[in-house]
């Protein structure tokens, strides 16, 4: 059953979701036009509708949004902010469809005194996330375009079989911290036809603890056709005191963007109180990549003496590419990186060093045709010598 919504307000949209739940599930459609809105929450067989022509707006100040609070979730908040424009928890056969946009009014939670170009200061204050789902299963999200969302686009957290299709995900890349999907110890989610441009990292994979009592898995998670356009990283994965992150792939992936295209980059700042490293990383692949990059292709990097429980078994097949910076593998005396296997990657690299690789054990590389560009030649000078050969 369909539950139309003309008042251009939040509080009549979350009116019409209770009234949906209330009758055990239904589609809450939007007429066109725009609704200003705080927190909106769905519920269990809730499809929101948001056709072309219909913008959920965000309000512009954080104290019109609420905390998000959920018994075993309160360990964690990133960027000291609870807040969020949308919101479920332990919910299941959920959707956002539609043609329409939700707008989280992004810059205007920043500072944005600054030189042209350069990163928005961050406030004081807390900003929004634009999704956060927690512990929802069946999850279904199509066709809408989510705009400039003040902190993550999505923070999906302990969700199963979530399916994302056919979505924009749209920033202003002065902006810092607005990733666009933040996978967080999910299981079974498909990521598909979409596209991305943020200041921040595009799609990041995480398994961040909340206890040390509770493992945090992210697993089996799909991500295809899309086009990735960031100021940071095209993808991230992990960070060095998560959990597990396992069997995961991308594939058809064009990379434009001043960031570089995939990252696992391991810096002591990332580590939380009392944890030399925890992460596990194996078994992703990652296929037919495009990438043009103000940075590296890849970046996997442990610093210093960080110790994590593993990263390995990791493919990189058919790549092109177009970067500034090398293809960088990294580890440390603490964590080897073992089993990477590159074949089929072509391209340049600016500078006179392609490829580096350092801590690894059981490199394979296959079909690798990269070239250095040297750059500039410096000037000839020759040095005072003694030896003999200089004075003939």
């Amino acid at each position: 059953m369909d539950y139309l919504v003309s008042e251009k307000s939040g509080a009549a949209i979350q009116q019409a979701i209770e009234r949906a739940a209330q009758a055990g599930g239904g589609r809450v459609v939007l007429e066109p036009g725009v609704y200003l809105s705080g927190t909106l929450y769905l519920r269990s067989n809730i499809e929101l509708h948001i056709p072309a022509g219909a913008k959920i707006l965000g309000e512009s100040t954080p104290e019109r949004y609420d905390d998000f609070r959920h018994p075993g979730f309160d360990a964690v908040a990133p960027e000291g902010s609870r807040k969020c424009l949308i919101a479920a928890a332990e919910c299941e056969n959920i959707s956002i469809t539609g043609g329409g946009e939700i707008d989280g009014n992004g810059p205007l939670f920043y500072d944005r005194n600054v030189p042209p170009g350069k990163f928005f200061a961050k406030p004081p204050h807390p900003r929004p996330r634009m999704v956060q789902l927690y512990r929802c299963r069946n999850v279904f999200i199509d066709g809408v375009s989510f705009l400039d969302s003040p902190g993550w686009s999505f923070w999906l957290i302990a969700c199963e079989d979530v399916h994302i299709s056919r979505i924009r995900i749209i920033g202003c890349q002065q902006m810092i911290n607005n990733d666009g999907i933040d996978i967080d110890s999910c299981r079974r989610v498909t990521v598909s036809d979409s596209f991305f441009r943020t200041g921040d990292d595009c799609l990041i994979l995480r398994a961040i603890r909340r206890s040390p009592e509770e493992p945090s898995i992210c697993e089996e998670v799909t991500v295809t056709n899309c086009v990735l356009d960031s100021a940071c990283q095209g993808i991230r994965i992990g960070c060095p005191s998560d959990d597990t992150i396992r069997h995961c792939t991308f594939s058809n992936i064009v990379f434009r963007g001043k960031g570089n295209g995939i990252v696992s980059v391991h810096p002591y700042r990332y580590l939380r109180k009392e944890c030399c490293g925890y992460l596990q990383v194996s078994d992703l692949c990652f296929e037919n990549f495009d990438i043009v990059s103000g940075g590296a292709p890849v970046v996997i990097l442990c610093e210093g003496a960080i110790r994590l429980r593993g990263l390995e078994r990791l493919t990189f097949r058919n790549f092109r590419v177009r970067a500034r910076r090398p293809f960088q593998l990294e580890g440390n005396a603490a964590t080897t990186l073992s089993d990477l296997r590159f074949s089929g990657i072509s391209g340049t690299i600016e500078g006179d060093v392609p490829f580096i690789a350092r801590h690894v054990s059981r490199l394979n590389l296959n079909e690798i045709e990269l070239s250095g560009n040297t750059g500039e030649l410096p000037p000839f000078e020759r040095p005072e010598s003694d030896s003999w050969e200089s004075k003939f």
